[in-house]
């Protein structure tokens, strides 16, 4: 199937970045490249964009797309950017830079998650609409599957996983129908871990609020793919590679997302660790720049109409300071 995304804050995400025709930019979560397109039309020849994914289907996708558009511009306008493609999670972005001789970047936009196109390949197991291999890798050619994962947790590591990252409340239910389940045979399929969630949550709160296995899926996708752990130990490498005026742009769907960019941000900002009560700083921490946004853009009423997975994003934005 073709890999469809349509990129979430779109407009937003290109005022936030404050793009200069001539500079460097990274995609860190290139996906199908529709936000990446859109800044590749904004660059000059001298410019650059770097586009970075676990996905190997993503990066083909991108390919593809920033091909055509650079062809465009070729026959428009005589001349077009450059672009570079990795392969790579974005908390490797430092060194995949430095491996490119690139030393530092005027832009960083981060969409976090994952595509529509992930979503709606039955043949990744992200979703719980289709029945299919529990499988829910980001990188589909390394790692244990979500399948590995839930036939070898514990109760208790289940239980934890499903609280904190889906803050789902039958959590202990669910991690309990989980491992009764296994001991009869191993669960395989989405539909089989659906079936599962269905028979533990009790049939009242099932009405409204969405699928039943809704926040399984995403609690049991985060943990797999490690992806609260990598955004925070990225967030502070990511603003030290920026050149001086710089922007960091970050989109998040889930507030646990949320939590860890804003307070990221914030030290970032004022990184000083001395009593509150102290006339000035004496720890001699140094702020890496200022927060652009004081709260979260969130997407239009006509944006979340025609695109109703924008619904929960939110947008941050980071400016490394000025020399």
């Amino acid at each position: 199937m073709e890999f469809a995304h349509t990129p979430v804050l779109l407009t937003e995400c290109l005022e936030g970045l404050n793009i200069r025709p001539d500079g460097v930019y990274a995609d860190g979560t290139v996906g199908g490249g529709g936000h990446a397109g859109e800044i590749f039309r904004r660059l000059s020849a001298e410019g650059t964009l770097i586009g970075i994914d676990r996905d190997a289907e993503a990066l083909a996708a991108a390919d593809s797309h920033l091909a055509g558009i650079a062809a465009e511009m070729e026959e428009e306008q005589g001349e077009h950017p450059s672009y570079t493609l990795i392969k790579a999670n974005y908390g490797d972005m430092p060194q995949v830079m430095s491996e490119l001789k690139i030393r530092s970047v005027n832009g960083i936009l981060l969409d976090l998650g994952i595509s529509s196109y992930q979503i709606d390949n039955p043949e990744r197991g992200f979703s719980y609409l289709h029945d299919a291999p529990l499988d829910m890798r980001m990188d589909a050619s390394e790692g244990e599957t979500a399948a590995d994962l839930v036939n070898r947790y514990s109760e208790q590591e289940l239980a934890r996983v499903l609280r904190d990252y889906g803050e789902e409340r039958f959590a202990s239910f669910i991690a309990r129908r989980i491992v009764l389940a296994r001991q009869d045979k191993p669960i395989r399929t989405t539909g089989e871990l659906v079936e599962i969630i269905r028979r533990a949550i009790p049939m009242k709160y099932q009405k409204g609020g969405g699928h039943p296995a809704k926040r399984t899926f995403q609690a049991i996708r985060i943990e797999l793919n490690q992806e609260l752990s990598i955004l925070e130990q990225s967030l502070s490498g990511l603003i030290d590679l920026l050149s001086p005026g710089g922007r960091l742009a970050v989109i998040s769907f889930h507030s646990l997302e949320d939590r860890i960019i804003k307070t990221a941000f914030r030290k970032a900002e004022d990184p000083c660790i001395c009593p509150k009560d102290f006339p000035r700083c004496v720890c001699g921490a140094v702020s890496k720049g200022k927060v652009i946004t004081r709260n979260p853009i969130l997407p239009t009423e006509d944006e979340v109409k025609n695109n109703t997975r924008s619904a929960s994003a939110k947008l941050r934005v980071f400016e490394k300071a000025a020399e």
